[in-house]
């Protein structure tokens, strides 16, 4: 029994450094929860396969998360639930069909992907708790980023839409 304290002293410290973010982590506030993500680690594995991705894209004219009704001027409280669909969008429709020749890119990709699925658990259990609901804007501002990305195949609209993932991680970037 006289270990005890000490057992209990090094169960809380190793509590506490899991809580923790680790390095690179960023604290990200999405209405009213919060999110820790490697953001450094993100926007490096993006930054070494972008001009890869963004060469495959057949239509430059059109885009789907730039526009006039996308991500800009989400409401404070609109940012946990439309965070949590695009998070759920890139997951399960983007990332599912970015396959290249090029073992680098998929992994790279796959690393994205793994954070992303990270963030979107961590996410939906704040959601949960929180109970937040989504408002008609931040609906319609989803809404049109998946008729933008449903009006291309699918391989073309999941190129295009990871090509524009700087686009989000601005956004969430600023969001912050």
């Amino acid at each position: 029994m006289r270990g005890s304290p000490l057992f209990l002293c090094l169960f809380s410290m190793s509590c506490w450094v899991n809580l923790m973010p680790t390095a690179g982590d960023k604290i990200f506030h999405f209405g009213a929860c919060r999110v820790s993500m490697s953001m450094t680690e993100i926007r490096a594995g993006f930054t070494a396969i972008k001009a890869n991705i963004q060469s495959r894209d057949p239509i430059r004219t059109l885009s789907i998360l730039s526009h006039p009704h996308s991500l800009h001027k989400v409401k404070s409280s609109d940012r946990c639930c439309i965070t949590h669909h695009l998070f759920t969008f890139y997951v399960d429709k983007v990332f599912k069909h970015c396959r290249t020749e090029d073992s680098f890119v998929n992994r790279k990709i796959s690393s994205i992907a793994n954070s992303f699925l990270s963030a979107r658990r961590k996410l939906g259990q704040c959601r949960e708790q929180n109970n937040c609901v989504c408002g008609e804007e931040s609906t319609e501002k989803f809404k049109q980023i998946l008729a933008n990305y449903e009006g291309l195949n699918v391989t073309s609209a999941a190129m295009k839409s990871l090509g524009e993932l700087d686009i989000l991680l601005d956004w969430m970037e600023k969001s912050r």
